[in-house]
C-alpha cells in the first residue's frame, strides 16, 4: 500500500518490482463543530368558529425554574484509548500501530514501512461504536511481505489483540472474512461511524493485474469484541 487507501473504492494496490501498494478514499474528518438547525413542520390551519377564550389573569408566580431540573452538566462519556499494536496470535503477527490523516488528495495515509498498520484516527478507536478501521501493505519493494500478508488466511473465530495507550488490551473475534473486487468495495460500510463496535482490517489480495501493476481484491475481516459473537 504506498498509495492510501480511498474511501470511494479500496483501489490501486500499486506494486514496483512485486510491492503491493493499496489506496482508498476515506471519509472527510468530521467538523469541529455544527449544529444543524431544528426543522419545524407546520400544522394545518384550522378554519372552524372558536368560542370565546376570556383573558387570563396575569400570572403571580416567580420566573424561576421548577426545582426538579438538573443543575449539572451530564459527565461526558470517557475516551476510548487509541490503538498502539495489533497482535494477530494464529499468525504470529505483531506489529505497530500508527495512528494515520488524510493525504492532500483526500486518501487515507498509509505507514510506509510495511510491517507498520495505520489506524484511521478521523474514526472510532477499537472498542468505540463504530468501524475502526485498520490497513496496511500487503507487501513492499523493501521489506517483502507486510503485516498484513497473510490476513486472507484467518477465519471465522479467529483472535485479534489490540493493545492501547493506557496499556489495556481490546481482544476482538472474527466473524467475517471477504475478498472483494475494489470496484464493488462497501465502504461506507467499512468506514461507518456508527452502529455496534467493530473493527475492521483490510490489505490487498487476489490476483496480481500485471497491465495495471496492481492486486485485483481487497482483503478484508471484520472482528467485534470478544464475547458479541453470539
Amino acid at each position: 500500500m504506498g498509495r492510501p487507501l480511498t474511501v470511494a473504492a479500496l483501489v490501486g494496490c500499486l506494486v514496483v518490482a512485486g510491492v503491493a501498494l493499496t489506496a482508498a478514499r476515506t471519509p472527510a474528518p468530521p467538523p469541529d463543530a455544527g449544529v444543524r438547525a431544528a426543522e419545524v413542520a407546520a400544522g394545518e390551519a384550522d378554519d372552524s368558529p372558536a368560542a370565546a377564550v376570556p383573558p387570563l389573569a396575569p400570572s403571580t408566580a416567580p420566573a424561576t425554574l421548577p426545582a426538579t431540573l438538573p443543575t449539572t452538566t451530564p459527565a461526558a462519556p470517557e475516551p476510548v484509548p487509541v490503538p498502539v499494536e495489533l497482535n494477530v496470535p494464529s499468525l504470529g503477527v505483531v506489529a505497530p500501530v500508527d495512528p494515520v490523516g488524510v493525504e492532500p488528495n483526500g486518501s487515507m495515509t498509509i505507514p510506509a514501512d510495511g510491517a507498520r498498520v495505520g489506524w484511521y484516527r478521523f474514526g472510532p478507536a477499537p472498542g468505540a461504536e463504530g468501524s475502526a478501521v485498520l490497513a496496511g501493505h500487503v507487501d513492499t519493494r523493501a521489506g517483502g511481505p507486510g503485516a498484513l500478508f497473510a490476513l486472507q488466511d484467518l477465519a471465522p473465530g479467529d483472535e485479534l489483540l489490540v493493545r492501547r495507550t493506557d496499556g489495556t488490551v481490546a481482544p476482538f473475534t472474527v466473524v467475517g472474512r471477504e475478498t472483494i473486487t475494489k470496484a464493488a468495495l462497501p465502504t461506507d460500510v467499512i468506514f461507518d461511524r456508527a452502529g455496534p463496535p467493530r473493527l475492521t482490517v483490510v490489505t490487498c489480495g487476489g490476483p496480481f493485474i500485471e497491465q495495471t501493476r496492481s492486486y485485483r481484491d481487497n482483503v478484508v475481516i471484520t472482528a467485534v469484541p470478544a464475547g458479541d459473537t453470539g
